[in-house]
């Protein structure tokens, strides 16, 4: 707990202005994974939608389950009448059907289904609604003050809300408390009915060594993600929230990740104004060229 008790600290020291409302322009974030410092940042506590970044709680909760006992991956878990209603994207499971703990992991991650995120839900909790609240806590304990779910899939919920500064907390919870199941992140496709299912975290595709974690969107909190990667000692942890395009907002935070790892692969001690100013100058740039040169839709 130690490194995300820091990582909470440091993120206090942020001196931003906040409002009631959800800003018109993006909000984004960049820490060191290792010491939890930040070195870049801009709207990060101003209050968003995540969307289906929600299913990285869920799967936070989900693998204390396993590291306690109270899930196995081979377990498996019978899908309500109330899982299987869940609007798309999902996997169209049947009610009354069942499924492994391992593919709904691989579901949530790689498909993003939602119907997949109320079976682990119900499995854990009386409810989705009782476990939305255990997902409060579970981010209050973290830090993550700010953060409120009202479901685990990250379906619309005018009061389902966070902000970039708690996600980076939740992605540096998940890496260090869990590094067993970060690796599964990384996932570009899983297969589940004789279906091949495909990421739509096209930043795996980059060449700054990003290793996952998720990728959302409705209409009301736009396109986000939360990634990381890793070059030679240093791991990075990046969050953008409210683009209106995917390859905007793929763009804009390949550009904050690339920029910071320069940064920090040349300077013992990063000036965090100095990092602040090349992201922004990067970020105002149309012809800027990063890593991220294989989109796909």
């Amino acid at each position: 707990m130690h490194i995300i008790k820091k990582l909470y600290f440091a993120l206090l020291l942020l001196t931003l202005t906040t409002t009631n409302s959800f800003a018109s322009n993006v909000s984004s974030i960049v820490i060191d994974a290792k010491s939890g410092n930040i070195l870049y940042s801009n709207n990060a506590e101003t209050l968003r939608y995540p969307a289906s970044l929600t299913k990285l709680m869920t799967l936070y909760i989900t693998f204390n389950a396993l590291e306690t006992g109270k899930l196995k991956l081979t377990d498996k878990l019978k899908v309500s009448h109330t899982a299987a209603s869940r609007s798309p994207s999902k996997l169209g499971m049947p009610a009354g059907s069942y499924i492994d703990v391992e593919t709904l992991i691989h579901a949530l991650i790689v498909k993003s289904a939602n119907d997949c995120a109320t079976v682990l839900a119900e499995a854990l909790s009386p409810t989705e609604r009782d476990f939305a609240k255990l997902m409060t806590q579970t981010a209050r304990n973290l830090g993550m003050h700010k953060t409120t779910f009202k479901n685990a899939s990250g379906l619309p919920n005018s009061e389902q809300k966070t902000t970039a500064k708690d996600l980076a907390i939740l992605g540096a919870a998940i890496y260090h408390h869990y590094p067993q199941y970060y690796h599964l992140f990384s996932l570009k496709e899983f297969e589940y009915n004789n279906m091949t299912y495909k990421t739509h975290n096209y930043l795996l595709n980059d060449s700054l060594g990003t290793d996952g974690m998720k990728t959302g969107y409705t209409a009301a909190s736009g396109f986000n993600i939360l990634t990381s990667a890793q070059q030679g000692p240093y791991r990075i942890i990046a969050v953008t929230l409210g683009h209106k395009k995917v390859k905007e907002r793929d763009e804009d935070i390949s550009k904050m990740m690339e920029i910071s790892l320069q940064h920090m692969h040349s300077n013992k001690k990063i000036n965090t104004q100095t990092l602040k100013s090349a992201i922004n100058s990067s970020l105002k740039s149309n012809k800027t060229k990063t890593a991220y040169n294989k989109y796909k839709r």
